[in-house]
């Protein structure tokens, strides 16, 4: 990537080779080749940051039994990470003075470090809750420096191509997180392998960021760039821009309705999506059965079909000339397949393959939403102040934290039933598999009779009416319902213990998981439905032939500008720095 300018365009004066692993400004706008590069290590950082982040979700099961942690606080965890998240969005506004670059490198570097050696080194629950909610602090930042830096390095006639390639970081991520799961489980026991590999993969990517990734300078960066005809018209406007005057009162600038409520819109939209992050593993293994290693070959399909629309999508929106159109199919879209993916969850014997096409097409449909709605979002802050891209997606990236912090404290009080089946299903179901027909014994008797034995298990007489329930309820002999009777003692005193205190909960949790689930993405349902009307405060035309009349228009322009420029006399060169 030869782009790296040698000489300051502010002072004139030459900087040290060496610096560019700290001082990361372009003073030129990159040749298409060496943009191409930056972009491409932007989303493959990205990328890799997201396989660290959702790379818990894949073995939450483990985890949970692992540190004998309640799915209570499993929520938590993820709320305060969340909240940490929010925090550092905020913080990350401050890019548009600062940079970008940066804060992807070297927060790269510190999830890395935490994902391969603290996480799967974590003595306790607390520790690991803490490391995940650092984690979540340093995802917030690339949150809104990644997509800062693919807006800076991609003018608006190639925004929708360039924001697909952005999302496929998220998506990627969580089809590698799947992807490596699914194939890896089955011979990596240990939940610590995932993240050795997912930590170990950011190291690497570290690497290659530190010695290659740049952004523009704040003069260059500061400015709307429509098409890449006007390269040489940024470069000679950013020697007339004061960085300190274009970014002054950020937040009072982008506290806007068009910035605001969109990104409220996109971020209940996005609920199945962080429900799908977090919890599909849960559900699929808790409500239908499936093994990890299933539910994670299901998520496969899900972030597949997600990461080709993204892509395809956003170039089609780019050669179109529109965005909203796509927004608006693709949400229509995602209603109705959500609505018919809740209303499988009272289903438990819906295939398999029922669900490779339901989550596919729901997960097409999302992506084929939301790569134009980042387009738009980015084009939409621009129109507001080009100086302040990173503050809006601040704003946004702040929003999307708050709104998955609460939606993952109400999923408790919606669906009360995941806590027993998640803290004891899995212990309640091996210790079944292991004394089956002890415990089809005692479930075939009466709730007082089983009371009654175990006070008294050599009572004869509460020993005959127990047998005469077995030989009514499982039609065998008065013999063999002894014998049955007597097996029963041969199951372990915590087994029996932990049955008779969890046992019925968690029988009672199974019934109602379903319809509790249901409801929740029910309530997904509703947050895409919401996210429709506010597709119209953003920017951007519905019909193709007045979006091409906005770019011949703005063709003229640019062409009267260059013509000025040219007819411009040229200025004397600088004098040299007296040594």
């Amino acid at each position: 990537m030869s782009g790296v300018g040698a000489t300051d365009l502010m002072t004139g004066l030459e900087r040290p080779r060496y610096t560019r692993l700290w001082n990361r400004k372009l003073d030129h706008y990159p040749e298409p080749k060496a943009r191409y590069g930056y972009l491409a290590v932007v989303v493959l950082t990205t990328i890799v940051l997201y396989y660290q982040q959702y790379v818990g979700g894949a073995v939450a099961p483990s985890v949970l039994a692992h540190f004998e942690m309640s799915f209570r606080f499993y929520l938590t965890v993820i709320v305060v990470s969340s909240v940490a998240g929010a925090v550092s969005s905020l913080l990350a506004g401050l890019a548009d003075r600062w940079g970008r670059a940066n804060l992807v490198v070297w927060g790269l570097l510190v999830a890395s470090v935490i994902t391969a050696f603290g996480i799967p080194n974590a003595p306790s629950a607390m520790v690991y809750g803490t490391l995940i909610a650092t984690l979540g602090f340093v995802e917030g930042m690339v949150l809104v420096a990644t997509p800062a830096l693919v807006r800076d390095f991609s003018p608006q006639v190639k925004r929708g191509a360039a924001m697909g390639f952005w999302t496929l970081g998220p998506v990627v991520g969580s089809l590698i997180v799947s992807e490596v799961a699914s194939n890896t489980l089955g011979y990596l026991h240990p939940w610590q392998d995932q993240f050795h590999i997912a930590g170990m993969t950011g190291l690497v990517m570290f690497v290659l960021a530190l010695i290659t990734l740049r952004e523009l300078s704040a003069p260059l960066r500061d400015q709307i760039m429509v098409s890449l005809r006007e390269r040489a018209l940024i470069e000679a406007r950013a020697r007339g821009i004061d960085p300190v005057a274009a970014t002054h009162k950020p937040w009072r600038q982008m506290a806007n309705v068009h910035v605001i409520v969109p990104a409220i819109g996109v971020g209940l939209f996005l609920l199945i999506y962080y429900a799908a992050v977090g919890f599909f593993v849960i559900y699929f293994t808790s409500v239908f059965g499936f093994t990890q290693a299933q539910a994670n070959g299901l998520g496969n399909w899900f972030w597949a079909a997600d990461a080709v629309t993204v892509v395809t999508v956003g170039i089609v929106s780019d050669r179109i000339g529109v965005r909203k159109p796509f927004m608006v199919i693709g949400g229509v879209v995602a209603v109705v397949m959500t609505a018919i993916f809740a209303s499988r969850a009272t289903h438990p014997a819906t295939a398999y393959t029922s669900f490779i096409v339901i989550i596919s097409v729901l997960s097409a449909s999302r992506g084929f939403a939301y790569a134009p709605w980042m387009a738009a979002f980015t084009e939409t802050v621009e129109r507001r102040n080009p100086a302040l891209v990173a503050t809006g997606l601040a704003v946004w990236g702040w929003v999307l934290r708050v709104i998955v912090a609460v939606s993952f404290l109400v999923l408790p009080f919606v669906v009360t039933s995941v806590s027993p089946v998640v803290d004891y299903g899995l212990q309640a179901k091996a210790i079944t598999l292991r004394y089956a027909p002890e415990i089809a014994t005692i479930q075939s008797l009466a709730p007082p009779t089983l009371s009654a034995l175990q006070k008294n298990a050599a009572d004869p007489a509460v020993i005959a009416q127990a047998t005469t329930q077995i030989m009514g309820r499982l039609h065998t002999s008065r013999a063999q319902a002894l014998k049955q009777l007597l097996a029963v003692r041969s199951m372990s005193r915590w087994d029996r213990a932990f049955l008779a205190a969890h046992g019925r909960q968690v029988q009672a949790a199974r019934k109602e998981s379903p319809g509790q689930w249901q409801h929740w993405w029910w309530v997904c349902v509703a947050g895409e439905v919401v996210f429709l009307p506010t597709i119209f405060l953003l920017v951007g035309r519905w019909r193709p032939s007045a979006a091409r009349r906005d770019a011949e228009e703005h063709r003229r322009l640019v062409d009267a500008e260059q013509a000025r420029l040219a007819a411009a006399p040229a200025r004397a060169p600088a004098a040299a720095p007296v040594a």
